[in-house]
């Protein structure tokens, strides 16, 4: 199996403005998955897709290959993250003949992703010879939980069901993308054009290794966390 990591870090971001080079705890965000990926030796090579020059130089500072500046029509808000793999397998394959067997998307908002979520992801798809494998939490809301608010104001169940109330531990475990690991093989990555083709395996990660840092808050928290477990790793 050969394995590439693609770490995709457009420099457009609405609600933290150079969110992927901005320091958390000490480091640009995207240092935090280019390091865990760099250690992982399932990865015959890490990769980043991006825009920005600024990035680009911060990736390839950090030991991450930077062959190509993503186009801009790659780069909106409304881009697919899908779109820019394909981007990637493509140039890979026409600028250079490199085809490789499986693509391991590694979202840089994930940086509590381990090397070891990452080879026990592979480890899934060989056990299982999966097409995909997905990385996922349980989910910190339970759907049966949720509400919608009606055109007059009041509430109803999203999931309309009869299951009284319940402890959480008592409902069915319910689980989301944590978009920490996206493992494809390219072939069905070609040919479905989704990173959920039928037969993904899912691996489980806990919530502490979860967060995704999309909005200032989730920014906030991250760098409370990695700056204290660097003081109690001292």
């Amino acid at each position: 199996m050969t394995i590439i990591g693609l770490i995709t870090a457009r420099g457009g971001s609405r609600s933290i403005p150079g969110k992927n080079i901005k320091l958390l705890a000490g480091k640009p965000l995207i240092a935090w998955t280019i390091e865990a990926a760099l250690q992982c030796k399932e990865l015959r090579r890490v990769i980043v897709s991006t825009d920005d020059e600024k990035i680009a130089e911060v990736a390839q500072q950090l030991g991450a290959e930077v062959p190509f500046i993503r186009p801009v029509e790659l780069s909106q808000d409304d881009s697919s993250h899908i779109s820019v793999v394909l981007h990637t397998i493509h140039w890979l394959e026409e600028k250079e003949g490199f085809c490789p067997d499986y693509i391991m998307l590694l979202q840089p908002t994930s940086p509590f992703r381990t090397v070891e979520d990452m080879q026990k992801s592979i480890q899934f798809a060989k056990d299982n010879h999966a097409v995909a494998v997905m990385s996922v939490c349980e989910a910190t809301k339970h759907p049966y939980k949720t509400y919608k608010i009606l055109e007059n104001g009041t509430l109803e169940y999203f999931i309309p069901s009869n299951i009284g109330y319940k402890y959480r531990q008592a409902l069915p475990k319910v689980y989301e993308e944590n978009g920490a690991i996206y493992l494809n093989k390219r072939s069905s990555l070609l040919q479905d054009q989704t990173f959920l083709p039928t037969g993904t395996i899912a691996y489980v990660m806990p919530e502490a290794r979860s967060l995704d840092v999309d909005t200032p808050w989730d920014f906030y928290v991250a760098d409370l966390v990695l700056k204290n477990q660097g003081k109690t790793e001292e």
